[in-house]
């Protein structure tokens, strides 16, 4: 199992610099893999800091070596695919091919869709996801490449270059499990980054969830896509204060399939912020 980072892009991480500067201390302290929220205003009411996640990736991946680097996630209901896959694939060159891109459809109720006239119908921005992923990785194939869609259109151009991981940049799904559409649409892809829906006052998944959750994948999945592994990318919330019991968690979830553990930093005091990045991963 491999332990990542989640990083806000809002509060003291509303400057790309502090990001690009934990995204390298991460790095050096062990972690396999830093992903950073994608708001465009920040999602309680839009009067905090808030960057650009891009900007900031790109920024640690210019200050790294060998840690993965991706969104967590990006609402591509609000994006332009092919803007997206442009973006993508300059990350995974400046990266050396150590980005991975997550996907979902968004919250229709957070500032970045709701103070701008963005779609906000869950089921209207599922299908905008679903268009927009087809798209992304149409362009990604190098070949010429067409789509019409009732949302997206795009007459027949060839995107060049290619991205440096093959077949492609990994594309990890995120959504509410065990929602149907949200879960098949992660099986179609190389992962997932689901949360338990509705979401509770304990949010951590057990084994048997896990174990739930991976046999759904694996019996969605082409014998072809089966061939390579699934990511089953879980956690994104604090570390809690009993390290051992948190050790012990990560130790029964790794032997269930989960393939990424994922502690959330949230935006503080920076001193704050840095020490519980150099602090490193709980290895089990």
């Amino acid at each position: 199992m491999k332990y990542g980072l989640s990083l806000p892009n809002g509060g003291v991480c509303g400057d790309a610099r502090v990001l690009a500067e934990l995204g390298c201390l991460a790095e050096a302290s062990g972690w396999d893999g830093v992903f950073v929220e994608d708001y465009i205003v920040h999602q309680s009411d839009g009067a905090v800091p808030t960057c650009d996640p891009w900007i900031a990736l790109a920024a640690m991946a210019v200050g790294t070596k060998h840690i993965r680097l991706g969104t967590s996630v990006t609402p591509l209901s609000r994006r332009r695919p092919w803007k997206v896959a442009r973006e993508a694939v300059a990350l995974d060159q400046l990266s050396d091919g150590r980005f991975i891109l997550g996907v979902g459809s968004g919250d229709g109720v957070e500032a970045g869709f709701s103070r701008v006239n963005e779609v906000r119908d869950a089921k209207e921005r599922a299908k905008i996801l679903d268009e927009a992923l087809d798209i992304i990785v149409g362009l990604w194939s190098g070949e010429p490449f067409s789509y019409q869609g009732h949302y997206f259109q795009v007459h027949e151009m060839t995107f060049l270059p290619t991205p440096v991981q093959k077949p492609r940049i990994p594309i990890l799904v995120g959504g509410g499990w065990p929602l149907r559409g949200p879960s098949l649409r992660a099986a179609r892809y190389e992962g997932c980054c689901l949360y338990k829906h509705p979401p509770g006052e304990n949010t951590d998944w057990t084994p048997e969830e896990v174990r739930e959750l991976r046999d759904f994948m694996e019996s969605h999945r082409s014998e072809q896509q089966r061939e390579t592994p699934y990511e089953i990318k879980l956690g994104g919330r604090q570390r809690s204060g009993d390290w051992e019991k948190d050790r012990a968690l990560m130790q029964a979830l790794s032997e269930a399939g989960v393939t990424w553990w994922v502690e959330y930093v949230p935006a503080g005091e920076l001193d704050t912020m840095r020490e519980s990045v150099k602090r490193g991963p709980l290895r089990t």
